[in-house]
């Protein structure tokens, strides 16, 4: 199949390609070039026009919390004060102690929608639902894999409801990676853990002993706001991330998210370990925990993506808080410029969560795809491409999505699915969520 749209976006690293398109056969992307030169070559190709539209790279959600969506509007007495009771009081009583299998896949059926309208091919889903186990990665990736996205499924271990907890999540983690590796397909596992503040130093190193057993990635959320630097300088002198150097474990092993709270020695012990970073600019204001010192972990060499934390789904709007916020902060118009932020959430996320030939439109890549309305008030450049379509475009504006050369939304619109049974069914999750609160 040949699509030739206005535009390509091969890599936001380099000016995007005006007039050309590209050739897709099965899964990935086989060639790149002129619309002219695509037609004289593959004459008899399907053809799919895209007059109007850029094609990009799909983008690739690095941090996500399929569950959260059914946390949304639960009704609460009294809003949690600060970031350790957003956890104690709101997130682990009300939330994720609550889940159970149908909501999970209830929660999962309808974001793995929400995501592919928005552009998302690609994501890493971190679920904690310590009475779910076990078995509750695979109900989650059951419908991932129906939905046809490329996605790293993991479960946030903890200690903190017991040790012979903590055990099963890491056991479901482990399990989990074998299955997909026996099975193939889109769908893969990663090993994780919550924190140093709900982990011991023994569990810690267990979940990096298991990982490298099983050659995977491990994750675990880093200081996302003051409570855990302030944690591990009482418990061990060091903050967070000279604690993990300590134990040896600040290596390209490990995939730390939020990095709120983190200072220049930290920065400086990712760069030289190779620790990769995914950054939450949106969820990080919602729960106060402050603003990641992305530039700087950028200029350091850091591997960045980006992520939504199940907190506002729509990537756009991600992107364009990470193409904001740091202007705002830095008093400098030119930190975090376009097209840096648009490869953070392409082909920055894909190397974040070791995903192979991903997040770039280059012939032997995967066709990870989506087709952008760029019916702007403006006229489109080469020079103002990437501002343009980050500050105007929205979820509503992405007309097709390909996941490994897969149509999944066309026009618009997912594909063989009723989206509006999906939300019904999102909702009655939700309504049983809430009561549980209620209780």
């Amino acid at each position: 199949m040949l699509i030739l749209p206005d535009w390509v976006i091969e890599t936001p690293l380099q000016p995007p390609h005006k007039g050309w398109g590209v050739r897709v056969v099965g899964d990935q992307i086989a060639d790149l070039a002129p619309h002219a030169v695509l037609r004289e070559r593959y004459g008899t190709d399907e053809i799919w026009d895209a007059p109007g539209e850029v094609l990009a790279p799909g983008f690739v959600n690095a941090h996500m919390h399929l569950y959260g969506v059914l946390a949304h509007g639960i009704p609460l007495d009294k809003a949690p004060s600060g970031f350790w009771p957003f956890l104690e009081d709101f997130w682990w009583p009300l939330v994720e102690n609550a889940l159970d299998h149908e909501m999970i896949q209830a929660a999962t059926d309808l974001q793995c929608a929400r995501m592919l309208h928005s552009g998302v091919t690609s994501f890493y889903d971190c679920l904690e639902a310590p009475f779910a186990l076990p078995g509750c990665l695979e109900a989650e990736a059951e419908v991932v894999r129906r939905r046809g996205m490329r996605a790293s499924l993991s479960f946030e271990a903890t200690e903190r409801v017991s040790a012979k907890n903590g055990q099963l999540g890491l056991k479901e983690n482990a399990d989990f990676i074998d299955a997909c590796r026996r099975a193939g397909g889109l769908v893969s596992g990663m090993m994780c853990f919550h924190t140093t503040f709900t982990c011991s130093e023994a569990f810690i190193r267990q979940a990096f002993a298991m990982a490298r057993e099983r050659d995977s990635l491990v994750h675990a959320h880093v200081s996302e706001g003051t409570y855990e630097p302030e944690h591990n300088l009482r418990h061990h002198g060091k903050r967070t991330l000279a604690y993990y150097d300590h134990l040896g474990l600040a290596s390209p092993d490990f995939l730390a998210s939020q990095c709120v709270q983190i200072d220049a020695a930290e920065i400086s012990i990712m760069a030289r370990g190779g620790t990769r970073m995914v950054h939450m600019p949106l969820s990080n204001c919602e729960v106060g925990g402050g603003i990641a010192p992305l530039p700087e972990l950028v200029a350091a060499g850091v591997t960045v993506g980006l992520g939504t934390d199940g907190y506002v789904d729509d990537f756009f709007e991600v992107m364009r808080g990470a193409f904001l916020i740091h202007k705002a902060t830095h008093l400098d118009p030119q930190v975090m410029p376009a097209h840096e932020v648009w490869y953070l959430a392409t082909e920055g996320g894909a190397r974040a969560l070791g995903l192979e030939k991903v997040g770039r439109i280059t012939p032997g890549w995967q066709a990870d795809l989506q087709l952008i309305d760029a019916a702007l008030p403006t006229p489109l450049t080469g020079h103002n491409l990437y501002d343009q379509l980050l500050l105007y475009r929205n979820t509503s504006h992405v007309r097709a999505t390909l996941v490994a050369g897969r149509v999944l939304v066309q026009e618009g619109a997912l594909l063989d699915t009723d989206v509006s049974a999906l939300r019904a069914r999102a909702h009655a999750a939700a309504e049983q969520l809430w009561a549980r609160a209620r209780v």
